[in-house]
């Protein structure tokens, strides 16, 4: 038996690769970009608050919103970054200013603040989470947590130059 080189399912492979790759792809090297920086989630900038202080703990506590900061393409932890946080919890609403505070990165781009219980609003038990200030391009997140049970959430910035 024969096996053809040229058949439909070897043509498909490689006309896909070069979609996927680009012509230029196949003529040039390949080079790293770096690292992208993260898009805003739909639904991340529901019931923001402009200017939320910056607090060393939202209501009573008992959950953990965390997090990290760094700058698109290389990497790099960017400290001293001001990342607002607010949710539906055991004691307010997301549109309660009670339930908005804003906390900053350390040395390393990590950012840690508790803030009481996030219960499901619309059917998820969600956070919210903004960085807004002027020297990288405003994103906001809104991750869902695998549980409303979980006593901590985990949300990554990675934030590109204005």
């Amino acid at each position: 038996m024969t096996k053809d080189l040229l058949n439909r399912r070897s043509l498909l492979a490689v006309g896909g690769s070069v979609l996927a790759t680009g012509v230029a792809g196949l003529l040039g090297p390949v080079r790293a970009t770096g690292l992208a920086p993260t898009q805003s989630m739909r639904g991340g900038a529901n019931n923001y608050l402009p200017g939320a202080p910056i607090v060393d703990r939202i209501g009573g506590g008992g959950f953990w919103m965390t997090g990290s900061v760094r700058r698109a393409d290389d990497g790099a932890p960017l400290a001293g970054q001001r990342i607002q946080i607010w949710a539906h919890t055991t004691e307010g609403y997301e549109n309660d200013q009670r339930s908005h505070g804003a906390t900053m990165t350390d040395a390393n781009g990590v950012f840690r603040l508790e803030m009481p219980q996030i219960v499901p609003a619309f059917g998820q038990p969600h956070g919210h989470l903004a960085y807004d200030s002027k020297a990288f391009k405003t994103v906001f997140l809104r991750p869902v947590m695998p549980s409303a049970k979980a006593n901590s959430l985990e949300a990554h910035f990675i934030l590109q130059p204005v």
